[in-house]
């Protein structure tokens, strides 16, 4: 549900420099999805009916991010409440309440934004705060007897009566869409940066005589990342999110603190998982799936009752089956192991198909590919692949049929039948032993 009088606009015009990339800092990923990625799902969790993205010149990767949102450029970075402005043409109708937001502070959850707008109601302006553990370095919320916001200040020009105040400013706020471009359109930028601050609105909307309020959220949601540092803070912080929900639906973790989700992952009901286990983005996993420690997975399908691992990897466009089983150091690529099938031992199945109830011995490999392209193997149902067998693709393995050990198959099979290209076995008789005696006369050892 989408709400019409309420839209977005998200600042991401920073390149990011601390973070040392030539990747805009936003585009980074957080448990498999973008920083600006979890600022929109968050709109949309809201029901924010428009947003525009502010970005920098030359952000193609953000723009890609951002759409189908519109985005604007912040060409000159001239400050917060100059980047907010850039953002008029895109919404020369301002809706009743604007809510500004930051694309390198994606943990703020939807509720705490929600009680944002509901403040909107009763004020002009609404900042989102937080109390801080250690508030150095944060601006201060100034409120007054009413509980409204006066003032904030930043801790620079702070007087000590006001830097012992906990109440810190996010910079998130929610702004009445009549006064947000008349305020902007105000802000001076009569300070040491020479920048235009976002923050100065509030003092021009208390000087014509508008409420402000302060809405508090938790400080762990109001984590804006500029560094690695910072981003790895911030995975452990999703991380805890992402194990307590799956836990909650129905997922038994052995050691949750090992295991790494992506936001997008999705498990059935009574799935087990193991130790060290890491879910890529794109992974969607059935009712009563067992999934065994050391495993990776990422853009593939599990059916109800699969078993998996340990050491088994999952890459993209794989799909198992009801019941089927991949096991130990096994890896799956675009490729379809339907139901009852196992495959469990050392082996590559890669655009393939494994039909139901067919068993892949250990050590098997699908050739598919011969430097320049990449080619179909077809095992049929019940078939029967030895161990060390290399299957050599395009080929296709009848329903059930043999394929002996240590094979080559470069043609196919029929259905029921054997296919081998083992060399004939030649036994010489105490020729080992011979050997052994030769050899110790011409080295003089043993």
């Amino acid at each position: 549900m989408t709400h019409s009088d309420l839209a977005a606009i998200v600042l991401a015009a920073g390149q990011g420099t601390r973070m040392r990339s030539r990747r805009p800092k936003v585009a980074h990923p957080l448990a498999g999805r973008p920083l600006l990625g979890h600022v929109l799902d968050t709109l949309d969790a809201l029901g924010a009916g428009r947003r525009v993205v502010v970005v920098g010149p030359d952000m193609p990767e953000v723009q890609a991010i951002a759409a189908p949102a519109p985005t604007v450029e912040q060409a000159e970075r001239l400050g917060t409440a100059h980047a907010t402005l850039q953002a008029r043409p895109a919404l020369d109708d301002p809706p009743g309440t604007v809510l500004i937001l930051y694309g390198d502070t994606p943990l703020i959850r939807p509720d705490t934004l929600r009680a944002m707008v509901d403040a909107r109601a009763e004020a002009a302006l609404v900042v989102l705060g937080f109390r801080a553990a250690d508030p150095t370095g944060y601006g201060r919320l100034v409120t007054g007897a009413d509980g409204g916001l006066d003032a904030i200040v930043e801790h620079k020009d702070a007087s000590e009566a006001q830097r012992a105040i906990t109440l810190c400013n996010s910079g998130v706020m929610a702004v009445d869409g009549r006064l947000l471009f008349p305020l902007l359109e105000r802000v001076g930028n009569d300070n040491a940066k020479g920048e235009y601050y976002l923050t100065d609105i509030v003092a021009l909307a208390r000087a014509d005589g508008h409420r402000c309020a302060v809405v508090e959220g938790n400080e762990a949601e109001m984590l804006g990342i500029n560094d690695r540092a910072q981003l790895a803070a911030a995975e452990r912080v999703v991380q805890d999110r992402l194990r307590a929900a799956a836990m909650a639906g129905g997922v038994t973790m052995t050691d949750p603190a090992s295991v790494f989700l992506s936001m997008d992952t999705r498990f059935g009901q009574d799935v087990s998982v193991g130790p060290f286990c890491v879910f890529g983005p794109g992974v969607t996993l059935g009712d009563d799936v067992e999934i065994k420690g050391f495993c990776h997975f990422e853009g593939c399908e599990v059916a109800a009752g699969a078993v998996l691992g340990p050491y088994a990897r999952l890459r993209p466009a794989a799909i198992v089956g009801e019941g089927a089983h991949i096991g130990n150091f096994v890896e799956v690529k675009k490729a379809t192991v339907e139901a009852g099938a196992k495959v469990n031992h050392l082996t590559y199945i890669g655009d393939a198909r494994v039909g139901a109830k067919a068993n892949v011995g250990a050590g098997t490999i699908t050739c598919n590919y011969d430097g320049f392209g990449k080619y179909h193997t077809d095992i049929g149902a019940g078939a029967f692949i030895g161990s060390n067998s290399a299957l050599v693709a395009p080929v296709k393995i009848g329903d059930g049929a043999i394929i002996g050990a240590g094979s080559a198959i470069t043609k196919d099979v029929p259905a029921d039948a054997l296919a081998l290209t083992r060399a004939p076995q030649t036994t010489k008789e105490r020729w080992a032993a011979m050997f052994r005696t030769h050899m110790k006369r011409l080295t003089g050892k043993g």
